[in-house]
């Protein structure tokens, strides 16, 4: 059962990470085959993180009531059903929707993976080891997605990198269906009462309206910088703010009252809770621009074919699979604090290293190092981050507990995205052409790498100062 069970969520979350790079490496090409317009270019890959992001927190939430197993097939089936759609766009903006509709899919399976592990495993080295597995699926996930969207988009077409995805999903579904323990995070019998009444509506629909508004205006603002000034950008983006108090509000009224709230205020008020929530927010975010980045600069800048770019990115994920290998056996062994610590700082070197290379470096003397580097912080990051919020949310709200996680992480691969590719289009020049063209990208590129590398070095501050003598997690309790 346990073997079974760590299999499952590795698959899940090896499947999201295949779609990134799946995205991440035909990203170009795809958007000259859809027509997609400069200013929707990165959405095929935000919309997903940003739609998974804002349904995070309702679908951990219903997953405490309905059972954590019945939300992963449901999520599991559903994706399988809108990546084979991601295949069939007749244009963009169907490419985009059916994308939009696949974040959704993952949505239900991500929270739920968290409260198979910590549903399965007591706290101790086997649920260490386990959330190292599941955060190692993301690094094997991400370089089979790359590999096999690189050679299909140079070959029998890019349409079947998303169709191979989809089987690939499909055959894990009906695994599972029939592999998976049924007595999983088994919850009480699920009644209309329970559903209406034990999960926090209103909360999650205010929680998701700020994240989803907000996250919508960071990628507006990626395509055209400009677009700050319309009115609608500005309604959404201060409708956004003004929610985020009447979230506060609202959940702070159902913990007086006793009655299920998304998120209790009190987590907050437990700075390590909001050290490990910010850490997440800030790593994956910085971890999400850059693979985006180097797609463009890899096929724009040095004019690499989307095969030769993928081969060049298999150094992320091999580095990924060491560093969660390595995490799931000395994370009980090592201070928490040090650890993150450590890896934050080691992550400092890869985006000072992009920043300050040129056109025509050659792969070893900046990129692949840089490549080694950038997996480092986040994968070590999940496994702690992943114990430390699973230890301070009730056993009783595991499914809630794997949604504050993701949505953190999901939330801010977007607002990365959205605003490292904001600073990179300010940066770069207009109407360059020809060569003037490469360097004007290049040095749009530049600068949001310090943008990353600010971003690293604030994350290292926050974790000196928030997770200072937080000792060892995932220790096993008497």
């Amino acid at each position: 059962m346990t073997a079974a069970s760590v299999f499952f969520v590795t698959c899940v979350t090896g499947i999201g990470a295949l779609l990134v790079g799946l995205v991440t490496v035909m990203l170009p090409v795809v958007a000259g085959d859809v027509g997609l317009e400069d200013d929707l270019l990165l959405w095929p890959a935000s919309i997903y993180a940003l739609i998974c992001g804002c349904a995070l927190l309702l679908s951990g939430s219903v997953a405490d009531v309905i059972g954590v197993r019945t939300m992963y097939l449901l999520g599991c089936f559903l994706q399988s059903v809108f990546t084979m759609a991601c295949g069939l766009p007749q244009d963009g903006l169907q490419l985009i929707l059916f994308r939009a509709l696949a974040g959704i899919a993952i949505s239900f399976c991500l929270p739920s993976s968290v409260g198979i592990i910590t549903n399965t495993f007591p706290p101790g080295k086997r649920r260490n080891v386990a959330f190292a597995a599941m955060g190692g699926g993301q690094p094997i996930g991400f370089s089979i997605g790359l590999t096999v969207g690189g050679f299909s988009a140079d070959g029998i077409g890019w349409e079947w990198g998303f169709h191979m995805a989809a089987i690939f999903n499909t055959i894990i579904f009906v695994v599972a269906w029939w592999g998976m323990p049924k007595n999983i995070g088994k919850p009480a019998p699920v009644t209309w009462d329970r559903f209406l009444h034990h999960i926090d509506w209103v909360g999650a629909i205010i929680a998701s309206a700020s994240l989803g508004m907000m996250s919508y205006v960071f990628v507006v603002l990626t395509g055209r910088t400009s677009s700050i000034k319309d009115s609608s950008t500005i309604a959404l983006l201060v409708t956004s703010i003004c929610l985020i108090p009447a979230f506060v509000f609202w959940v702070g009224r159902q913990e007086r009252i006793k009655k299920p709230a998304l998120i209790l205020n009190s987590f907050w008020r437990n700075r390590v809770f909001t050290t490990i929530c910010l850490n997440v927010f800030m790593t994956w975010g910085t971890f999400n621009a850059i693979e985006n980045l180097l797609t463009f600069y890899f096929q724009e800048v040095q004019h690499l074919s989307a095969s030769r770019s993928s081969l060049l990115f298999l150094a992320t994920p091999i580095s990924g699979a060491i560093t969660n290998i390595f995490m799931g056996a000395i994370v009980h062994r090592v201070r928490a604090d040090a650890l993150v610590l450590a890896s934050t700082v080691l992550s400092c070197a890869w985006p000072a290293l992009m920043a300050v290379a040129e056109s025509g470096c050659s792969y070893s003397a900046s990129p692949f190092p840089g490549l080694l580097l950038i997996p480092v912080a986040a994968d070590a990051l999940f496994t702690v981050a992943n114990l430390l919020i699973t230890s301070v949310l009730d056993s009783r709200t595991q499914g809630l507990a794997g949604g504050v996680f993701n949505t953190v992480a999901q939330v801010g691969k977007s607002v990365g995205l959205a605003t490292s590719a904001v600073i990179a289009s300010s940066a770069a020049a207009d109407g360059a052409q020809g060569e003037d063209q490469a360097m004007s990208l290049l040095e749009g590129y530049r600068a949001a790498f310090w943008y990353c590398l600010a971003l690293n070095a604030v994350t290292v501050a926050v974790s000196i100062w928030g997770l200072r003598r937080i000792g060892r997690v995932g220790v096993k309790r008497d």
